[in-house]
């Protein structure tokens, strides 16, 4: 079946009596929807969290369909051999990531048409869940307007809603422009409002219960909030018509941490955690997704730049190939494809690291972590003049990265990488001196904004890499040399993702007016450099 964002809202019907008390009854339940005939608020968020999960949590489908052949070329997080071709998103991750998109965003409509039918007094009990809820859609709905630019919003996945009548559902697209105002308007009344709410016992527990995120505390809601606003502020801060705002409310946000407090440190990392495995709360094939068709292979720029520096992230993010004979070695995309291929054949290419990330079963599904929101902060010191409190910011978020790879390491059940090198303070002193690293050695805000831009590629890699990809097109600092498709219009990356097929196929009335706009080198509204 076709399924385009008008059709797959039948989904919801079959999914929205979903319940659990815990997990592991969640899990049962969400396999079988036809055990429960009615829905409340709570099993509905979770219902909604859930749909999304290939999203989050580190899946088959989400890195070798998606990632592979999108974000995690376009970064150079990876080396792969070059093909025709290589630079048009293909279909099946576009379509893929879309309907995806648009699933779980009729999601979020079942669970606004429960909370209407409420009462006065239960939409009280219940506003912590709809302010979590608008927080996690919000999150997602910015990763798609980065990829694609204007998308069917506001008037998208009502199908349910408008009683099954197609005619009624057909959605317009809203500006990306539009969209990003929206969230940051409502996000600027979650801060506020988060912290005034009286919530209930009863609701406390239900929260903590169906909160996969963030287990019911709202402290952590809180960073989530401010952190997401401080990403988003910071994604458009250089627009004619966002830098006034940007500017303010970043400053609003960073100078008073007890009325908005953000992920300042990895324990307050916002992430969706796996517990347990065997279940479908946890990694689904990870392994396949980043390893299968050579597709775990360090980029020459990313693996250079670490064993140059000495990097002490390097041995946890990166392991030798197995004929390296002691060297590490990345594809350099630069060589024709076919010295590359048979380089890939020998195994002496450096690949991800099998024990921290791939074979790793307890990786978790990352929102937002303290080093980007530090590099964020540094990149606003930094253009206010306040020298001192951006080195602080950049030197922290560098300290903090260390730190989440070591974490990421310690929670593995693999050890078939063997024990990296544990950085000390002195190697970590060692490398923010570097050259290429030093703050101090940098010589103008455009050096000290290309070591910010360095930092956020190193840290996000392949396990972010479609944020990777967005702050690499928007600060335009990062310096890599792509292979030439000369066998195709499109013979570098591109600025943004197309729409999907199904999108002229089914929506072409609203299409057609987006259509002009349509193309891979178009730039998004944010992306000014």
């Amino acid at each position: 079946m076709n399924m385009n964002f008008k059709k797959i809202f039948i989904y919801t019907l079959l999914i929205s009596g979903l319940a659990s008390c815990t997990i592991d009854d969640f899990a049962d339940d969400y396999s079988d929807p036809s055990k429960l005939a009615t829905t409340t608020v709570g099993k509905q968020f979770t219902g909604m969290i859930m749909s999304n999960r290939q999203s989050v949590l580190p899946s088959y489908w989400d890195y070798f369909v998606i990632k592979r052949i999108t974000s995690n070329r376009f970064t150079q997080s990876v080396g792969w051999v070059n093909i025709e071709n290589q630079y048009v998103p293909g279909s099946a991750a576009v379509n893929d990531r879309w309907n995806n998109y648009y699933n779980f965003m009729a999601q979020y409509r079942e669970l606004q048409k429960v909370y209407d039918g409420l009462t006065d007094v239960k939409k009280q009990d219940n506003r912590v869940f709809m302010i979590a809820a608008a927080t996690y859609f919000y999150d997602h709905t910015q990763q798609v307007v980065d990829l694609h630019g204007d998308i069917p919003w506001t008037e998208a996945g009502m199908l349910s809603t408008n009683g099954g009548d197609y005619s009624k559902s057909y959605a317009g697209y809203d500006k990306a422009s539009d969209i990003y105002t929206k969230m940051l308007d409502d996000l600027a009344g979650f801060a506020t409002e988060i912290g005034s709410l009286q919530i209930n016992a009863a609701t406390v527990v239900e929260f903590k219960t169906q909160d996969l995120i963030n287990n019911g505390s709202i402290d952590m809601w809180k960073k989530y909030i401010n952190s997401l606003r401080l990403k988003m502020l910071t994604r458009v801060s250089g627009t004619s018509e966002f830098s006034a705002r940007a500017k303010s409310e970043i400053a609003s946000i960073l100078s008073n941490p007890s009325q908005f407090p953000i992920v300042a440190d990895n324990a307050s990392n916002i992430m969706w955690d796996i517990y347990f495995l065997g279940s479908v709360i946890g990694t689904n094939d990870f392994r396949s997704g980043l390893e299968d068709w050579n597709g775990n292979i360090a980029g020459k720029a990313i693996l250079d730049h670490m064993v140059v520096n000495e990097d002490p992230r390097l041995t946890y993010v990166f392991q030798k190939g197995i004929n390296a004979n002691g060297a590490y070695l990345g594809l350099d995309p630069l060589m024709n494809p076919t010295d590359q291929n048979e380089l890939v054949l020998t195994q002496t290419l450096s690949v991800y690291n099998f024990s921290t990330i791939s074979r790793n079963q307890y990786f978790p599904g990352i929102l937002i972590t303290a080093p980007e929101v530090h590099l964020m902060a540094a990149e606003f010191y930094l253009k206010e003049g306040q020298d001192a409190t951006a080195k602080m910011h950049f030197e922290e978020a560098v300290k903090k990265s260390i730190g989440f790879y070591q974490y990421l390491r310690s929670i593995s059940n693999n050890a078939e990488s063997g024990a990296p090198v544990v950085p000390t303070e002195q190697s970590i002193s060692n490398y923010l001196a570097m050259d290429e690293i030093s703050w101090s050695a940098a010589s103008s805000m455009d050096e000290k904004l290309s070591l910010i831009a360095d930092q956020k590629w190193l840290h996000f890699n392949v396990i972010q890499s479609n944020e990777n990809w967005h702050e690499l097109r928007r600060l335009g600092k990062v310096d890599l040399e792509f292979w030439t498709d000369n066998s195709n219009q499109q013979n570098l990356p591109p600025s943004r993702w197309m729409y999907p097929g199904s999108e002229q196929t089914y929506n072409m009335e609203n299409y057609v007016k987006v259509q002009p706009q349509d193309k891979l080198t178009n730039t998004l509204f944010w992306d000014v450099n």
